[in-house]
């Protein structure tokens, strides 16, 4: 199968009730990462490189972060004059504002894929980092002759989210039989990541009839109530690395773990490039009396104080005799000097005053809201 024969479709709102401030004015899709990227960066991208050409972003609030990001999808060679980037915000529904569920989101976009020739379609959502070889998932759907396949990974199970599909029975060539929702287990699951692939005609299918019976979860009335009618494959992808973000402390915990530089080489792999809207700037500048440990700076950068075991976005200052450590400041943040901060995630634009104290831990990390200043 060639990638030009799928249809991409990103969900950019799932699950972002469980990130509190840092949603509270954009998608999940939106989310800054890693220093330089965006939650959504990750989907496009692995979409992009097995070569899909035509991709719905599917959202419904807070989108006008995600649209000044995408842009005209242009940093992933989605600005053509056939196929390209759609945005798909809930415009056509009436006096409803937003989608309540997936199955009403695909629904209600039914016309986007009436219009699109592609003969598969594959769905993803925004929360979980993972740097994915679709066209071996392309090939391994079509050999194993699966109607459905959901890419899941063996890992302990995401907090704070619901409504994740559990494979609790796989046979030997990958296939599921038996599923469950929110399995309570300690120790690793090997659960859905909420990428899955089938045919056009058969999710138009299955979502026209779940959505005349008023049936809301794509998990438990579509793909639970069709594991024995269908057969449902499952693609592990635990061998890279993945990363669920489904609260603050999961968002603060990926983002440690790629301080970490085999986790990194997982992630950014050279076959599986990741691309971002850039935002040109100057290299960043390192005072004389600076100290940078452990960490990740993105460019437009000014420190002149210590830095370890941190994640630094562009444009962010650290003044002199500051000390920042194991903590993350998006975009244009600004450190005043002496201020010492520990496991603080600060939003964009955030300042901190001089000689602020300001400490929270691992297990806690103090999340600043966008703007706020102390």
């Amino acid at each position: 199968m060639t990638g030009k024969n799928v249809l991409g479709i990103i969900f950019a709102n799932t699950h972002e009730q469980s990130l509190d401030s840092i949603t509270a004015m954009r998608t999940m899709g939106s989310v800054p990462f890693c220093s330089r990227y965006r939650l959504i960066d990750f989907p496009l991208s692995n979409m992009v490189e097995s070569g899909i050409t035509k991709i719905g972003v599917i959202t419904n609030a807070n989108f006008k972060s995600l649209m000044d990001h995408v842009g005209t999808g242009k940093p992933w060679d989605l600005s053509r004059k056939n196929d390209g980037l759609f945005i798909l915000p809930p415009f056509n529904i009436g006096s409803a504002t937003m989608w309540g569920n997936r199955i009403d989101a695909i629904y209600g976009n039914k016309s986007f894929f009436e219009q699109s020739n592609q003969t598969y379609v594959i769905m993803s959502d925004c929360n979980n980092v993972l740097s994915l070889d679709c066209r071996d998932l392309f090939d391994k759907h079509i050999e194993s002759g699966a109607d459905i396949t959901v890419v899941g990974v063996n890992a302990p199970m995401p907090d704070k989210i619901s409504s994740i599909l559990c494979f609790d029975k796989v046979e030997e060539d990958g296939r599921i039989t038996e599923m469950s929702l929110d399995k309570k287990d300690s120790g690793n699951v090997f659960h859905s990541v909420n990428i899955v692939i089938m045919k056009k005609y058969l999710l138009e299918t299955l979502v026209s009839s779940a959505h005349s019976k008023n049936e809301i979860s794509f998990q438990r009335n579509i793909l639970m109530a069709n594991v024995k009618n269908l057969k449902i494959h499952a693609y592990d992808a635990t061998e890279s690395f993945v990363g669920t973000i489904s609260s603050v402390q999961a968002y603060y915990n990926v983002s440690m773990k790629l301080l970490e530089k085999e986790n990194r080489k997982k992630l950014f792999c050279k076959d599986i490039p990741i691309y971002t809207k850039e935002r040109d700037d100057m290299p960043s500048l390192y005072g004389p009396e600076s100290k940078f440990n452990n960490s990740l700076a993105a460019d437009g950068c000014i420190i002149d104080g210590i830095v370890e075991n941190s994640i630094i976005f562009k444009g962010a200052k650290i003044g002199k005799g500051a000390i920042v450590k194991n903590s993350i400041l998006m975009q244009d943040t600004v450190v005043g000097e002496n201020a010492k901060i520990n496991c603080v995630i600060a939003d964009k634009n955030v300042s901190i005053k001089s000689c602020v104290e300001l400490s929270g831990a691992p297990t806690f990390p103090i999340s600043l809201s966008k703007g706020t200043k102390i």
